[in-house]
């Protein structure tokens, strides 16, 4: 097949997110995006004996929320052309394409999480909204929405902005939520009744430290996660007596989540160990640790499928497989005898050998700290140049995992890097917290640079023909390339959503991003102004010799198009030339297949008729 053939292939591969189990273990819903126009729901039975059904099909991506406690339906939520105001609906799993809304349509604020009581009828979500006016509020209020009368019951309104997601516990006697009230670098976490009686406060380990928390299928105990100094540790809360012990308290150890599944007694520990995912199985009462089996990729434990605990789903993927859920075997998770779920192979013209592996490759910084990425060779006999594709959070890290985009730049000819700088997870909570020492554009960006130098050194890349590109972070990260270095380490730049202006950024972004602004950049605009502007890459586009591709979503209300306008003003005065590819039905980063096309090619036009022209 022909490259654009081969790009199209790609953008078919079915691209899965947001699975679960039913509570009753029979069923997996997840949403899978590249199958049709937009994302949509699908459901399969877990013991493999049917293919997918597809439960939903609309005009925009459509995203699993919640199971009902029932097992007989899942709730879901869309929004319109990416701009975050999710409307809630409840799709039965015996009624594909019969979605019956739960919730308004087009709301003027953001909803987060959803989950149905019991009784059928309490819907709980966080929504920044006072339903008694009808206005936007800056804060998320926890509410109960009764879907026979309309009323909206607030059971709490936190002071801090950042939102959460609450949890509902499967008795639906408590819910569980966040609350960020005394710093925005911290979160605590709080239990209030159905009724909205008692609120409280249950666990605080610090003003500025996080911790979080999930039920225990008993709806008693709590999972919970907390920082504490440079480092997370992993204990179990009780609500009946109010009691905490600690399971794993181990500095060495980078603990990133944990859960109980439906139909679990152990704990399943998320460890990440150089970007890799490694589980565990954790008993709660005794305190024992069974570790699972390594394997090639990753592999994610969902929920086991029988009492024995010995047969379970799991999330599995890599470069060269894309993710897939699969019933394993706990004794031999043996990829070779996974069960696909998904057959996501069956809907594809392509095999794993025609993708290309992530290489594991490490480098040092200027300040000796040493530096992990994934590396994509191209196949093609002469490298056309080299771009390095930059992670958003930047709270995340890259993964050994299936990008179409990457593979698509290394199929045209280009080597492809994927740095995780510091700040990134994935590593250790230090090396997570080490970005906040200078703030956005501090040393992190330095991080990226040395890691294109690590390559020129290797002969990977050649000086002069590198580019950088990401969406968010990664958009920023490519601005601040762009701004700050010189042709011969980055000649081309393509910032996806990037901030540009940090003060226009926390002024337009959606309100409960913010206090993650101040937490990365060590306050607000008003309270440390001198850094906001230093890291804001519009004070600096005098410096651009390099090409320069702005690419923005023009419904995104996280990283606002008023970024754009404010800097595409600038880059005239200075006289600076540039191109722009706009997408009107897009938010926060190019989701939808045919804009994917779109930016694909025209990335890879680009960045080659950049390099030719760097070098001539």
């Amino acid at each position: 097949m022909n490259s654009e053939q081969f790009l199209e292939a790609l953008l078919a591969m079915p691209n899965l997110g947001g699975a679960q189990v039913s509570p009753d273990g029979k069923w997996v819903a997840w949403s899978w995006y590249g199958v049709g126009t937009t994302a949509d729901v699908f459901l399969a039975p877990t013991d493999g004996s049917a293919a997918p059904v597809r439960l939903t099909e609309t005009t925009d991506n459509t995203l699993v929320v919640s199971w009902t406690p029932d097992s007989q339906a899942v709730l879901v939520q869309h929004d319109h052309n990416g701009d975050e105001r999710a409307q809630l609906f409840r799709q039965a799993i015996s009624q594909p394409g019969q979605l019956q809304p739960l919730t308004e349509a087009a709301p003027d604020f953001f909803l987060r999480g959803g989950q149905l009581h019991p009784n059928n009828r309490w819907l709980v979500y966080g929504a920044n909204y006072d339903a008694a006016t009808g206005q936007e509020v800056q804060t998320t209020w926890l509410y109960r929405h009764d879907l026979q009368t309309g009323e909206r019951k607030v059971l709490a309104r936190p002071i801090g902005s950042r939102s959460y997601y609450p949890k509902l516990n499967q008795t639906g006697t408590h819910i569980l939520y966040n609350r960020n009230d005394l710093h925005p670098a911290g979160s605590q976490v709080w239990l209030v009744d159905i009724e909205g009686e008692t609120d409280r406060e249950i666990l605080n380990f610090g003003p500025s430290a996080k911790v979080s928390a999930s039920w225990f299928p008993d709806g008693d105990r709590v999972v919970v996660l907390a920082e504490v100094g440079s480092y997370r540790r992993l204990g179990v809360w009780q609500m009946s007596n109010n009691s905490l012990h600690w399971l794993i308290d181990d500095p060495d150890r980078n603990l990133e989540g944990a859960y109980v599944p439906y139909g679990s007694r152990v704990i399943v520990v998320n460890e990440v160990q150089g970007a890799y995912n490694r589980a565990s199985f954790l008993n709660p009462e005794t305190g024992e640790e069974t570790r699972l089996a390594t394997v090639a990729g990753n592999l994610i434990p969902l929920a086991p499928l029988d009492v024995a605990g010995t047969t379970w789903v799991g999330r599995y993927y890599s470069a060269r497989q894309p993710a897939d859920l699969v019933r394993f075997s706990l004794d031999k998770p043996d990829p070779a005898e996974f069960v696909s779920l998904t057959r996501l192979w069956e809907r594809s013209q392509l095999q794993p050998a025609d993708l290309t592996a992530a290489e594991d490759w490490h480098w040092q910084a200027q300040d000796g700290l040493t530096i992990q990425g994934w590396l994509f060779r191209t196949p093609q006999p002469a490298a056309k140049g080299t771009i390095l594709h930059i992670h958003g959070g930047p709270t995340a890290h890259s993964e050994d995992r299936f990008m179409s985009q990457v593979q698509f730049f290394v199929a045209q000819g280009f080597n492809v890097l994927l740095p995780n700088y510091r700040g990134s997870t994935g590593f250790n909570l230090t090396f997570q917290e080490a970005i906040k020492a200078d703030g956005w554009g501090g040393r992190e960006q330095q991080d990226i640079i040395d890691g294109i130098s690590s390559l020129i050194a290797a002969g990977v890349a050649e000086a002069g023909k590198v580019g950088i590109t990401g969406t968010s972070y990664g958009g920023y990260s490519s601005w601040y390339a762009i701004t700050h270095f010189l042709p011969e380490l980055v000649a081309a730049a393509a910032p996806i959503c990037g901030m540009t202006d940090l003060v226009v950024d926390y002024e337009t972004t959606r309100p409960d991003l913010r206090p993650y602004s101040e937490e990365m950049m060590g306050g607000r605009p008003d309270q440390v102004p001198e850094r906001y502007y230093e890291r804001s890459p519009i004070n600096f586009v005098g410096n651009i010799s390099g090409a320069l591709l702005i690419v923005q979503g023009m419904q995104d209300p996280n990283v606002t198009p008023e970024n754009v306008r404010v800097v595409r003003e600038v880059l005239a005065k200075n006289g600076i030339t540039h191109d722009f590819l706009g997408f009107e039905d897009e938010g926060h980063g190019i989701i939808r297949p045919k804009n994917q096309k779109v930016l694909d090619l025209r990335l890879v036009e680009f960045f080659e008729t950049s390099f030719r022209s760097n070098q001539g």
